[in-house]
């Protein structure tokens, strides 16, 4: 689609970045650090994702959701067809993003299928199974954050995706730990059957809100895990473009402090959600700022310490 609308969608990407503001506080915050076009661009990425998951999450019932998937699937297909005659908003500035920086509309319809698991499926049997649930509802918008941002030279582009997908795993994990309650009272269980049988402890404890020592066992299993991801994924973060680097690594460490929070707590994740207050976004704002700082002072002063 030619820039020349630009014009016409200004008030949509200022919607959709109202919507990212709304919608995460994290998210929102770490965008602040991106170039404007690249802001509003991650802010057109953000509108879909989360309409796409709301379809899910705020459904009356499982065959309404399955509906309204269906049809967004469809409106999807049609608007790839010809943009200018879909009435989505959504779509418009979406698909203006997605043009704009080559994304592969495979990842937009790889989230929908994602969606389809999530409504169609309530139990995991295994960690493989929940690993292609994380990267298709995570991962996927991570590697659109790719498009996005850009890599430092071209051949970064296939070294960096894996590691897109590991933080977008880390992240989803991160975020079913912290919502482990609210899912129950979905009737959703995201913890691998495999590894509850594993520790022992059973559908019927996690139903009564059991935090013995088999939980315990079993979400430490599951936050090493994140952990893991976490470091696989930000090993990628130096080869993606410096103008989005530093928001990337910002979205990284509010996770990564939500995972730490839910450890701390001993796992009380049954009647509180676990959340990273502002002033210490903030702080984690104002360290990373500093590191790039400390590194130049340190070769500054390794530099004259030869004379």
């Amino acid at each position: 689609m030619p820039r020349a609308a630009v014009r016409d969608l200004s008030a949509l990407y200022r919607q959709a970045a109202l919507e990212t503001a709304k919608g995460s506080k994290s998210f929102y915050l770490a965008t602040r650090f991106f170039p404007p076009d690249l802001a509003e661009a991650a802010h057109a990425v953000y509108w879909f994702c989360r309409y796409t998951d709301d379809l899910v999450d705020e459904c009356p019932t499982i065959d309404q959701g399955r509906r309204e998937l269906e049809h967004w699937a469809e409106s999807l297909t049609s608007a790839t067809r010809s943009v200018s005659e879909s009435d989505s908003p959504l779509l418009q500035v979406f698909l203006d993003t997605v043009n704009r920086y080559q994304i592969p509309l495979s990842y937009a319809f790889e989230l929908i299928e994602g969606m389809r698991m999530d409504l169609n499926q309530t139990r995991y049997e295994t960690f493989d199974d929940l690993r292609v649930f994380c990267y298709r509802v995570a991962s996927v918008v991570g590697l659109m954050m790719c498009c996005v941002i850009g890599f430092e030279d071209s051949g970064n582009r296939e070294r960096a995706l894996p590691h897109a997908i590991d933080l977008g795993i880390a992240m989803q994990l991160t975020n079913i730990l912290r919502d482990v309650g609210e899912d129950l009272q979905r009737n959703r269980i995201y913890l691998p059957a495999e590894e509850m049988k594993m520790f022992g402890y059973s559908e019927e404890d996690l139903r009564a809100c059991r935090r013995n020592e088999a939980f315990s066992r079993l979400m430490t299993l599951q936050a090493n895990r994140a952990h893991q991801y976490y470091e696989r994924g930000n090993a990628g973060i130096d080869l993606l473009h410096p103008s989005g680097r530093f928001a990337v690594k910002m979205a990284s460490d509010v996770y990564r402090e939500i995972l730490m929070r839910i450890e701390a707590s001993d796992f009380d994740v049954f009647e509180r959600r676990t959340v990273v207050p502002a002033m210490r976004k903030y702080w984690l704002t104002a360290r990373n700022m500093a590191q790039p700082i400390a590194r130049y002072s340190a070769r500054r002063l390794a530099f004259w310490s030869r004379y």
